[in-house]
C-alpha cells in the first residue's frame, strides 16, 4: 500500500468524522436522543483513531538504530491495535451503557427533526469517506480478491481499519436514523434505546475483528502463499543452488519482508563463486517480490542424493547435517 494512498483515506475519514461529531453533539443536546449521543461518541472515537493511524505511520518511518536494528515498521501494527481497543471501549461499551440507561430511564425526544436532518447529512458525508477508502483500497487489492480476504490478509493495516470503521459508521447511522424515526412516529423512546444498543454491538464486533487481525500482524506474519512461491521460484530460477534446504519469511513492517534461507551449493564450489551466486539470487528474489528488502542466505554443502524439488511449505526440514 502506498503511504500517500493510505493517508488520503485517513485524512478524508478524519475530516468527515470531526464535522459529523460536532453536528451530532448539537443534535443530541437539542433532542436528548441517546442514539445521537452514541453516534457522536462513535465519531469522536473514529477521529481519534485516524490521528493515531497517522501518528503510527509517521513513527514507523524512523530509521533503524542499535536498539531496533530492523527499524520501526511494525509500529503501524501497534497503533492499529490501539485503534481497535479504543473503538471497543470508547465507542462500543459507552454506547451499550447509554442504551441500557435509556431503557431504564426513558424520555421522549425533543426537536426530533434536528437529529433526523443531521443523520441524513452524516450518511452522505460518511458515504464519501467510504468511497475514498474503497478507491484507495482498489489500488492495492489484488484482482479478483474479495473484500473479506483483503481485510484479513492486508499487511498494511490503515486501509482495512478505515474501511471497517467507515462501514461501521455508515451502518450505525442507518441504525440511528431508523431508531430516531421510529421514536418520533410512535412516541416510544424504546426504539431510541434499542438503536443505541445496536450501534454499541456493531462497534464491539468491528473492534474485535480489528483486534484479531492486527494481533496476528503484531505476533508476526510471513509472506503470502503467492509471494512465498515467487521467492522459491526465484531461488531455483538459476543454476546456482542445488537444493533449497529451508526458508522462513517475516514481515518487519507493512512494506518490508525479511527472507532467511539455507541454500545447498556444490561441495567443491569456491567461496568467491558462492558469494557471487548468492548476490544473483538476492537480485532475482527482490525483483520477484520487491517487499523482500532484508535477505539472509546461509550457504551449505549439497550432498549427492538430495533432490531438488522446490519446497511447497514455509518450512523444509533438512534431512542431513
Amino acid at each position: 500500500m502506498s503511504a500517500s494512498g493510505g493517508s488520503r483515506a485517513i485524512i478524508a475519514a478524519f475530516l468527515a468524522n470531526m464535522g459529523i461529531a460536532i453536528a451530532k453533539f448539537i443534535a443530541w443536546f437539542l433532542s436528548g436522543s441517546a442514539s445521537m449521543l452514541a453516534e457522536a461518541i462513535h465519531s469522536v472515537a473514529d477521529s481519534g483513531n485516524q490521528l493515531l493511524l497517522l501518528l503510527g505511520g509517521r513513527r514507523a518511518k524512523r530509521a533503524a538504530d542499535r536498539e531496533h536494528p530492523f527499524g520501526y515498521g511494525r509500529e503501524r501494527y501497534v497503533y492499529a491495535f490501539v485503534v481497535s481497543i479504543i473503538l471497543f471501549s470508547v465507542g462500543g461499551l459507552f454506547s451499550i451503557y447509554e442504551g441500557v440507561d435509556k431503557l431504564t430511564h426513558p424520555h421522549e425526544l425533543e426537536n426530533v427533526w434536528i437529529p433526523i436532518g443531521v443523520l441524513i447529512v452524516a450518511i452522505v458525508l460518511e458515504s464519501f469517506s467510504l468511497r475514498t477508502a474503497i478507491q484507495e483500497s482498489n489500488h492495492v487489492r489484488l484482482k479478483g480478491q474479495s473484500w473479506v480476504s483483503f481485510v484479513r490478509h492486508a499487511k498494511a493495516p490503515e486501509l482495512p481499519v478505515v474501511l471497517l470503521e467507515d462501514i461501521a459508521a455508515l451502518t450505525g447511522l442507518v441504525f440511528a436514523l431508523a431508531a430516531v424515526s421510529l421514536t418520533a412516529i410512535t412516541h416510544n423512546p424504546l426504539f431510541d434505546a434499542i438503536g443505541t444498543l445496536m450501534i454499541g454491538t456493531l462497534l464491539i464486533l468491528v473492534a474485535v475483528t480489528l483486534g484479531i487481525e492486527t494481533k496476528s500482524l503484531l505476533v508476526g506474519e510471513g509472506a503470502t502463499d503467492a509471494d512465498h512461491r515467487r521467492i522459491v521460484d526465484a531461488i531455483h530460477a538459476g543454476p546456482e543452488v542445488h537444493k533449497l534446504i529451508h526458508i522462513k519469511t517475516l514481515y518487519l513492517g507493512p512494506d518490508e519482508l525479511m527472507v532467511a534461507a539455507k541454500l545447498g551449493f556444490a561441495a567443491d564450489a569456491p567461496l568467491a563463486h558462492v558469494a557471487s551466486d548468492i548476490d544473483r539470487i538476492e537480485d532475482r528474489v527482490r525483483e520477484a517480490v520487491p517487499a523482500a528488502r532484508v535477505i539472509y542466505f546461509e550457504p551449505d554443502i549439497y550432498r549427492p542424493g538430495d533432490d531438488r524439488t522446490p519446497p511447497t511449505s514455509e518450512f523444509v526440514i533438512k534431512s542431513t547435517d
